[in-house]
């Protein structure tokens, strides 16, 4: 069964730090695109980070642009180190990733991704 399952939310301060993980199950990260969205209350799901696994591209949404960080291991799980939190962060977070066939929409539509994640909520008080 291919899942998904996300870990490592929480609560912090302002100006904290927090580790997301985003772990797979029934398929192997390759060369998938692997993206964490994120999605507040009232408000549409964006994108954050992706990385191109294999190929080691990542990508980034420019309000998370030098405080957050994208990576893969070699156990089939996917990070995302989240530093200098602010409260504009709070969101459930997401990680999807997109098996074959591959789309050809850029890292950030939610329609290039067929298998997603349930979320862990981020909460960044001030």
């Amino acid at each position: 069964q291919v899942q998904l399952v996300e870990s490592g939310g929480g609560s912090v301060l302002a100006g904290g730090s927090l580790r997301l993980s985003c772990a797979a199950s029934g398929f192997t990260i390759s060369r998938n695109f692997i993206g964490w969205f994120r999605q507040a209350p009232g408000k549409k799901r964006e994108g954050v980070a992706c990385i191109w696994a294999g190929v080691g591209a990542t990508y980034y949404a420019d309000s998370v642009k030098g405080r957050f960080t994208i990576s893969q291991d070699n156990a089939n799980t996917v990070y995302l180190e989240m530093n200098s939190l602010k409260p504009e962060d709070s969101a459930m977070y997401y990680c999807a990733a997109d098996l074959p066939p591959y789309g050809a929409s850029w890292w950030g539509a939610e329609e290039r991704y067929n298998v997603w994640g349930q979320g862990t909520q981020v909460t960044v008080s001030s």
